[in-house]
């Protein structure tokens, strides 16, 4: 099984669950960092790309492998940077691609609808496209289907549509304001759409409050390419998945 720890955020004290993301090693052996769970969470300073990765060696060959650093996203908005320990990872079984799913406390850890869908496979995030590349691949593990360029472009960053849903992707090193995210929503208004935010810098604390009070779904991109819920909304479309679609009639209409 992935190594886990757990992690207290040092803002809201709140403790989660955090598992090693874990990637196949150019061997094919599973490998993912060793984490320290005798230390202390970071909070991950303003991005800057050379400062995000680290070398993690295989166990199999002994390989150095330059993965992203181990972060987990909050839901009071802080992105923590997990400890990693020092020296060589033990040997992961099972297939490759396990995501860092945040379980956090507050409930009995079980939730039926994940466990209907498959685990999410993240992406590894080291350009503007792969941001992009794992928002879509996200939106279609939650259920959405075709996902393709929106037809309107956004004020900052990328714009994603599917059926009944508009996403705004933000790849930049600037947190997301309230400006960007009451923009989307008044697009997603006049498509009569449903919206989500992926920021990768995260967001500002007016940014989280009009969204909250909007219900707009605020996700973090961390950079080892899982979505990371940081709001109420967020973390039920986590859950419950992109809602099912009308039945139609006999006409074709629904």
């Amino acid at each position: 099984m992935p190594e886990s720890v757990p992690v207290r955020c040092p803002v809201c004290r709140r403790t989660h669950l955090y598992t090693a993301p874990v990637y196949p090693c150019a061997c094919g052996a599973p490998t993912a960092p060793r984490l320290d769970p005798a230390a202390e969470p970071a909070v991950a300073p303003h991005r800057a790309w050379d400062d995000e990765w680290l070398t993690v060696p295989c166990a199999a060959c002994g390989r150095g492998n330059h993965w992203p650093r181990p972060e987990l996203g909050c839901p009071c908005g802080t992105v923590l940077r997990v400890p990693v320990a020092e020296g060589p990872t033990a040997p992961e079984p099972g297939p490759a691609g396990t995501d860092g799913t945040d379980h956090s406390d507050g409930t009995d850890g079980t939730r039926e609808p994940e466990r209907q869908r498959p685990p999410f496979q993240p992406h590894a995030i080291r350009t503007a496209r792969d941001a992009v590349t794992t928002a879509a691949l996200y939106l279609r593990w939650l259920g959405y289907g075709d996902i393709r360029r929106a037809d309107q472009r956004p004020p900052n960053g990328i714009g994603l549509a599917a059926r009944g849903l508009l996403a705004q992707v933000d790849p930049t090193v600037r947190p997301a304001g309230p400006r960007d995210v009451e923009c989307l929503w008044l697009t997603a208004m006049t498509e009569s759409a449903q919206c989500v935010y992926f920021s990768l810098a995260g967001y500002t604390s007016a940014a989280r409050t009009g969204a909250d009070a909007l219900g707009i779904p605020l996700f973090v991109l961390d950079l080892a390419g899982a979505p990371q819920p940081v709001n109420d909304p967020a973390d039920a479309l986590h859950t419950t998945g992109a809602p099912k679609p009308a039945p139609r009639t006999r006409d074709g209409r629904t």
